[in-house]
């Protein structure tokens, strides 16, 4: 049996350690991959920082991390797509409640990954590129793809334009980049927000339309962009998308949902000595006062919302559509770009805690990867 190696959270709010850890065979529609790539998302450091509260089910140790792409190295019973020697990106999922398995985190050797969550990767296409995609698009895609969200039509290669228009708040984000073209592809316009600096960004993922979120005028420039079209719903991404996003939604004909891919709170000033209950109560009233304002603001001018959980696509037919039927030919044809752009910031499992600390910076248009 081969021998692993991981970047456990001993504890939790600890730094990262790089100890020995089991390797867990593929069990039925299961593969195991050997990592060559990771990267990270901002939900990987505030889970480190602030996990009691966002992930209360996790034991420690524990080891995180949801985008991984590698090597096949074993395949589980009833899985036909996959075959050893395979190069293959994946969304491990071992964070979310109903699997909360340390063998199925992204941060180690090998790591366990369900067979409707991993798509292969073409021979041109290097695996760090490949690794900014899964958690970015398993988001992208459950908000704007499930029957309880937004309920968009699927992507495809030869999609055929519906007449209606997406708004994705914050399209430079990974998520939103990944939303963006997600959405041409099912045959949407998309109409998107950005910082200035990002704007050709976008416009080559493919917005017809893109606006500066910082600016003043921006939600009645939105709105103004929006005239005569219908709205397909809205991608919130982001501190104060929600709020921004309900007041283009309600102004325009269409789909009035909003689904939402952001924090109520900021985690960003959390530290390994923060207390973390103390940080809670201090911005409970943040909280309470976006959940009511939220609730009155969308029954009155009735518009449904919903928060996104980026793994929720395991359990129905969206995570087939994507990462079996779309995504595959879509990035060997050259008709989907691993955005955004990889930062390499080290080799070797080692470099897990520097990522995440530079995550935890902020990063624009770009995604922390740790080559293995």
């Amino acid at each position: 049996m081969p021998s692993n190696t991981a970047a456990w959270l001993l504890t939790n709010r600890a730094d990262i350690e790089v100890e020995s850890a089991p390797y867990t065979p593929a069990r039925e529609n299961e593969i195991v991959i050997k990592n060559h790539a990771v990267s990270i998302n901002p939900i990987d450091w505030i889970t480190q920082r602030a996990g009691e509260l966002i992930f209360s089910w996790i034991k420690y140790p524990f080891i995180l991390g949801s985008d991984l792409a590698g090597e096949v190295v074993e395949v589980g019973k009833n899985v036909s797509r996959f075959k050893v020697g395979q190069r293959v990106l994946g969304h491990a999922v071992g964070t979310d409640p109903n699997r909360n398995s340390s063998a199925e985190g992204a941060f180690q050797k090998y790591t366990v990954v369900l067979e409707n969550m991993a798509a292969p990767i073409p021979s041109n296409m290097s695996y760090e590129s490949a690794v900014v995609l899964p958690l970015g698009l398993s988001t992208a895609a459950c908000g704007l793809f499930q029957k309880d969200h937004l309920a968009l039509e699927y992507p495809s290669l030869l999609a055929k334009p519906t007449g209606n228009t997406l708004l994705v708040w914050g399209g430079s984000t990974s998520v939103g980049s990944n939303a963006i073209q997600l959405a041409i592809a099912a045959g949407y316009e998309v109409i998107t927000t950005s910082s200035p600096r990002n704007f050709d960004y976008v416009k080559k993922l493919g917005a017809s339309q893109v606006f500066d979120y910082n600016s003043k005028t921006v939600v009645k420039d939105v709105i103004q962009a929006f005239k005569g079209k219908t709205i397909a719903g809205a991608l919130a991404i982001g501190s104060g998308s929600a709020e921004a996003c309900l007041d283009i939604v309600h102004a325009c004909n269409g789909n009035k949902f909003v689904s939402m891919a952001t924090f109520p709170i900021s985690f960003q000033k959390l530290t390994k000595g923060s207390n973390i209950r103390l940080h809670f109560l201090l911005q409970l009233p943040k909280i309470l006062w976006f959940g009511i304002s939220m609730l009155v603001k969308s029954r009155i001018r009735r518009i449904r919302t919903k928060s996104i959980f980026g793994s929720s696509l395991m359990n129905n037919e969206v995570s087939r559509v994507i990462y079996e039927d779309f995504l595959p030919k879509a990035l060997e044809e050259g008709k989907f770009v691993a955005a955004p752009n990889p930062f390499v910031v080290g080799t070797g499992l080692e470099y897990i805690q520097a990522g995440l600390d530079l995550q935890k910076k902020g990063v624009s248009a770009i995604k922390v990867v740790v080559s293995l």
